[in-house]
């Protein structure tokens, strides 16, 4: 029975500390997801930043695997050139084998800061509204708990150092370096964290299961592992967004392969070092990585382009919205044709914008968070469209090109700009504002959803009048566009009046409500801004719409 109670206390400890990992990695996901994202963007400059990217979200996150997913996204997007992404990859691993050298030697330390980690954390989600203070408390919640699981853990594999019958398996795995290996590996993909099994071969080590010479194939094996859980995370994806994981596989799989057989000259350099039994596990997989990374990351380049040839680009049915449809080349030997087939694609660009309105707003009604992924994905397409429109115009021949054919040209990229403008309010505004409304489970009342509704119709007017007033040269049709401006300010005002008429119920839905409609008044105001070029050059737009008054001249004294 003793056997068993040790079992079932080191399964706990260990499913533990996968959720507290699990807590953490939601509420930074959950709170911080988008700034994290945005944050990594901007440090993709060359490979050192993306390495040190890596490095710090992984530390933060506290997993590889999740951060190698947020990139495998990037990537699948087109955003991310896939060296730069194997270099954010390389220093993941670097930071996900920090932490858990910190959290695997700091057992003192989380005795003391365990429950005072989960009580703050309780305290905080407990007793605060806010999105972003309550999943702070969900983080310390889970960081308590890792600390808890890896003390836990460590007491649960004490009664092992009498064991003489565990001491012999142990020992027989590592008298076989593949087999030491291949449970690494094994046991690493099945927890789908490394920290857990560089905690569990720390405490084989301390209790006297395994020398450090002995557990050097098991941290190969779990670092070969380390690499399955987002490649299989990854399998449902398209090609550009597996190549990344498979190019990190190929880097520590190869490394640790290469330990494999040479472990013997391994294991002579590892003499010299002088590992303490406390230390060992987390120096030699933190050593590992390291290595990795001062081995791959200048040669990133050539490995994504070998991955490339080896994972060719899927064969499928091409999304008709992926890819512009009439911007043809051979259609830009003749400016004219040229000028049409793009007002076409800007046509399908409003179209685009239209269904991304549609999608913000049905979130408020249907509560699906996912819907907000088509919604990032769409906003991808717009700026696609918006870039390759550019392009397009950009090749028209300057000799041969009436004046009234260039100001078409710059006419149809203002138009595109106003529609790309309007899709980055749709998601990064509008699109937080539906997601705040669900994760807080505010509920708008019927008055307010009439007027969203109201507020919907002018914004997906604007959208069908928008392609008219792109095409036609009537000015009647330019201005019925920039008019949409003030149905939707004169819906807005009687909105706003009946809201204050009738009184607050609740004060942050109503802030939310207000938000909402601010944003739809962003986006019907960036679509009717297009036709203000064409009525500013007729000389039929006003200068202000402050209303002319007689002010006394001031007489000084």
């Amino acid at each position: 029975m003793t056997g068993t109670f040790v079992i079932l206390d080191l399964l706990g400890g260990v499913a533990l500390l996968l959720w507290g990992v699990r807590m953490v990695r939601t509420g930074m996901e959950r709170g911080w997801g988008d700034r994290l994202r945005g944050w990594l963007e901007r440090r993709l400059s060359n490979r050192i930043a993306a390495f040190g990217g890596g490095l710090a979200v992984t530390s933060v996150l506290g997993s590889a695997t999740a951060t190698t997913l947020i990139v495998a996204s990037l990537a699948g997007s087109g955003v991310l050139a896939p060296a730069t992404g194997l270099a954010v990859l390389l220093g993941a691993d670097v930071g996900s084998a920090a932490t858990a050298a910190i959290l695997a030697s700091g057992s003192s330390a989380a005795a003391m800061l365990a429950p005072a980690l989960i009580f703050a954390g309780y305290v905080l989600f407990g007793r605060s509204a806010e999105f972003r203070p309550r999943n702070m408390g969900r983080m310390l919640i889970g960081l308590g708990l890792m600390l808890f699981a890896l003390k836990l853990v460590v007491g649960a594999t004490a009664p092992l150092r009498e064991a003489s019958l565990f001491h012999e398996v142990l020992g027989a795995l590592a008298a076989e370096p593949f087999l030491a290996f291949l449970a690494g590996a094994i046991l690493t993909w099945i927890c789908h964290s490394s920290l857990v099994v560089v905690l569990l071969l720390t405490t084989f080590v301390m209790n006297g299961s395994l020398s450090p010479a002995e557990v050097a194939p098991f941290v190969l094996g779990l670092n070969f592992g380390g690499g399955l859980p987002a490649l299989s995370a990854t399998f449902g994806q398209p090609a550009a967004a597996r190549r990344l994981p498979v190019a990190n596989l190929l880097c520590r799989g190869g490394l640790a392969l290469a330990g494999l057989i040479g472990i013997s000259f391994l294991l002579q350099g590892l003499e010299y070092l002088h590992l303490t039994p406390a230390t060992a596990v987390a120096q030699m997989h933190l050593g590992f990585n390291l290595v990795a990374a001062l081995l791959f990351l200048p040669l990133s380049g050539q490995i994504t382009r070998l991955v490339a040839r080896l994972m060719p680009a899927d064969e499928q049915a091409a999304d008709p919205t992926m890819t512009p449809r009439y911007l043809t080349t051979h259609a830009s030997v003749t400016p004219q044709m040229a000028l049409t087939n793009a007002a076409l694609e800007t046509t399908r660009m409003a179209e685009m914008v239209a269904r991304m309105t549609e999608q913000a707003l049905d979130v408020l009604e249907s509560g699906k968070l996912e819907t907000l992924r088509e919604l990032a994905r769409m906003d991808g397409l717009l700026s696609a469209h918006r870039k390759a429109l550019g392009g397009y115009l950009a090749g028209l021949s300057a000799e041969g090109q009436t004046s009234d054919e260039a100001r078409r040209a710059r006419m149809i990229l203002h138009y595109a700009g106003s529609l790309e403008h309007a899709g980055d309010i749709l998601r990064r505004s509008l699109g937080d504002r539906s997601r705040q409304k669900v994760r807080r489970n505010m509920v708008l009342s019927d008055a307010q959803r009439e007027g969203l509704s109201e507020a919907r119709g002018i914004v997906l007017d604007s959208l069908r009048v928008l392609p008219a007033a792109l095409c036609s040269d009537d000015l009647e049709v330019a201005k019925d566009l920039a008019g949409q401006k003030d149905a939707f300010r004169n819906v807005e005002d009687r909105i706003i009046a009946a809201e204050l008429a009738d009184g607050f119920a609740d004060p942050e839905t109503a802030k939310l409500f207000a938000d909402i409609l601010r944003d739809l008044h962003r986006v019907n105001s960036a679509l009717a801004a297009a036709a203000y070029p064409k009525l500013a050059a007729a000389g039929v737009l006003r200068s202000t719409r402050l209303r002319a008054i007689d002010v006394p001249a001031l007489v000084e004294s």
